[in-house]
């Protein structure tokens, strides 16, 4: 029998049932946090919200919606509209009505009235030359066709209503253009209204307003840009789904009697539909 003492192991100590249930529990937390949170690291910075643009909103609502989601005073965004220095054409003389491209905006803590507007623009005029418009001109008249059509399949004739009738040395007549005169949205044009004194009054004066009168989206301006051909003068949208297009004027007014009836059935007054 050796003389040389044996060395005895003890066993370590043992986690109990409970800490081992603890251990893989917090094992797996550390896993789902970083499936949710390494993707987003690798990401980079996130925007703290977003900002939508419908197609066919005024620039007015636009700066107020803009005003909201940058949590400034009202009246913050209009007045960065006249200082800043956007990329607009020169017949827009500064003014942003028409490009300010519908669309989801990214809004950070940096974000300011100017740089959201600056990247409005921007968007507006790559959409633009993607699909090779470059006229003001045709802005314009995408941002009345946006007012006007009923849905996107009618936009290619309002736009050649509207061509066809300044071809004609018609006044185009749109309703949608007193309703930006007056800041309102509606059906109902009065006969007094015909006779406002103001320029986007296409009622009382020839030709194209001075400016756009919304922010027209993708399939207005393609319909304003590419209008199907037609003789089209006339047009009204009796009801939803159903917009009556024609270039004969009495069939055009049968066509309006059926709308005023149409809308005095639904308890609103009435007048002529789009190119009256």
């Amino acid at each position: 029998m050796s003389d040389v003492p044996h060395t005895v192991r003890r066993p370590g100590p043992r986690l109990s049932r409970t800490g081992r249930l603890l251990l893989v529990a917090v094992l797996l937390v550390l896993a789902v946090l970083a499936v949710l949170l390494v993707p987003r690291l690798l990401r980079g910075p996130q925007p703290e919200q977003t900002l939508t643009v419908p197609e066919g909103q005024r620039a007015t609502q636009i700066y107020t919606a803009a005003d909201k989601a940058l949590h400034l005073p009202a009246g913050s965004t209009a007045k960065a509209a006249k200082r800043a220095h956007l990329p607009l054409p020169a017949e827009a003389k500064g003014n942003p009505e028409g490009y300010l491209f519908p669309a989801t905006y990214p809004i950070s803590s940096d974000t300011t009235p100017a740089s959201l507007l600056s990247y409005m623009v921007k968007t507006a005029k790559q959409r633009l030359a993607a699909d090779g418009i470059d006229s003001y001109r045709t802005v314009l008249i995408a941002s009345i066709v946006q007012a006007e059509a009923d849905r996107p399949a009618d936009m290619g004739k309002v736009a050649r209503v509207i061509d066809n009738r300044l071809a004609h040395h018609m006044p185009l007549q749109m309703d949608s253009t007193i309703n930006y005169a007056l800041g309102r949205s509606t059906l109902h044009t009065s006969h007094a209204d015909t006779r406002t004194k103001n320029p986007y009054n296409t009622y009382r004066y020839p030709g194209l307003p001075p400016t756009p009168i919304d922010s027209p989206g993708a399939d207005a301006l393609k319909a304003a840009g590419a209008p199907p051909a037609g003789d089209w003068l006339y047009f009204v949208t009796v009801k939803p789904g159903d917009t009556r297009f024609t270039a004969d004027y009495q069939e055009h007014l049968r066509n309006v009697r059926e709308f005023n009836a149409q809308q005095r059935s639904a308890g609103s007054g009435g007048s002529g539909g789009g190119g009256a």
